[in-house]
């Protein structure tokens, strides 16, 4: 019986961490005998949002690396540059005319990534700014009423302050709001549609995700069935996999949201190329809770389950075996033992980046033979795809 087919890809948009290696890479290189793997580097997806082209270009070089430093095998696993194969976007379009807006709509990563927070706080300021002196006045105005003593006028007075307060908020609301809806990209609304190509182009069996992306591979599941039942077998309908385990890698500052590289504090995340020194800074830094009880509960210790979800996974322990080990230990000697692990982990991934620094031809490669090795499976996906709906001639 043939190996079932798993395709991943992470986008060149950011150097990566150890939530991208622990929550993904790790599992890819466990699994690589099991499975026939294809690996891809998205850099259509990176540019749904504005990109420096050098850059995106160094980092898709970069992760191409990463890849490879952390164990991936170009004898047993693929690996390319999604543009590198123009299917991609063709398959794209042509699932474009059997996607649903309402479908669309209800992805909540276009309405994450298009209503940023970071964005939105600095534009509040400035449009407060512009109001000048009347949101200052309603400020000054309700803060003299609450020192008073309350009247009926006064209260009145303070009830219509408020109102007026509330009107000026939404009006900044409303603002924001349709800045973002005029300016983010089709392509970024367009984005689960893009992955349900990638997915299905390859005939894909399983696609390992965090689950946070559980919903576009559901979106990939619908468009394949709904093509299927249309025009017979033509898609592989695929399925999500998604490990309890490492699936996702909390920020260490604020162990309630996943670990990212665009989080405002560089304490919050652990890079791959990071050294030992910052390492150990960073996990010192974590944040945990005044208990001092090594113990896993996500709800009232975010923190210190998190460090152990990254130990787990780092060494390969239950979470359980971890819990024993540590009941008498302090959160200071936790935190330095999780950081030793991540140390060790990561130090020949970082021998192995520093012999492609020097190598990059290879790297580069590795990635053309990769675009040429799956082209036969993507030009068949794509002209089975065609005759289905009746393209061409």
């Amino acid at each position: 019986m043939a190996n079932k087919r798993v395709f991943s890809g992470i986008q060149p948009s950011g150097d990566l961490h150890i939530g991208n290696y622990l929550g993904a890479m790790v599992n890819w290189v466990r699994g690589q005998g099991e499975h026939d793997n294809v690996f891809c580097i998205v850099d259509l997806h990176a540019i749904t949002v504005p990109q420096d082209p050098k850059i995106l270009k160094k980092r898709i070089l970069e992760n191409a690396k990463m890849y490879l430093a952390a164990g991936i095998d170009p004898k047993k696993s693929t690996l390319f540059v999604q543009s590198d194969r123009p299917e991609h976007s063709e398959l794209a379009w042509i699932l474009n005319c059997f996607t649903y807006m309402g479908e669309m709509n209800r992805m909540t990563q276009f309405k994450e990534k298009s209503n940023q927070t970071k964005v939105r706080t600095e534009m509040k300021k400035i449009l407060k700014k512009q109001k000048g002196y009347t949101t200052k006045y309603l400020e000054k105005r309700l803060d003299e009423l609450k020192d008073a003593k309350t009247n009926t006028q006064e209260w009145f007075e303070s009830v219509m302050l408020e109102i007026q307060k509330e009107q000026f908020d939404q009006e900044i609301e409303a603002t924001i709001d349709n800045y973002f809806a005029s300016n983010a990209t089709v392509g970024l609304f367009d984005y689960p549609v893009l992955m349900a190509a990638d997915i299905l182009l390859y005939d894909t069996d399983e696609v390992p995700v965090g689950d946070d992306q559980k919903q576009h591979v559901e979106i990939a599941r619908d468009i394949a069935k709904r093509v299927n039942n249309k025009f017979g077998k033509v898609f592989t309908v695929p399925e999500p996999i998604i490990k309890k385990e490492g699936a996702r890698i909390m920020s260490l500052v604020d162990p309630t949201k996943k670990m990212a590289k665009s989080d405002d504090s560089e304490n919050s995340y652990v890079l791959l190329r990071d050294n030992a020194d910052t390492i150990y800074k960073k996990f010192a830094r974590a944040t945990t809770d005044s208990e001092n009880v090594i113990k896993f509960d996500k709800e009232k210790k975010p923190g210190i389950s998190n460090l152990l979800n990254i130990m787990s996974v780092a060494t390969e322990t239950p979470i359980p075996e971890l819990e024993k080990k540590y009941a008498d230990s302090n959160y200071g000697e936790f935190k330095k033992d999780v950081a030793d692990c991540v140390i060790e982990l990561l130090k020949p991934l970082q021998e192995k980046l520093a012999e492609y620094d020097k190598n990059e031809d290879y790297v580069r490669k590795v990635l053309k033979d990769g675009a040429e090795a799956v082209a036969p499976r993507a030009q068949a996906t794509l002209e089975r795809v065609k005759k289905a709906v009746g393209l061409g001639l």
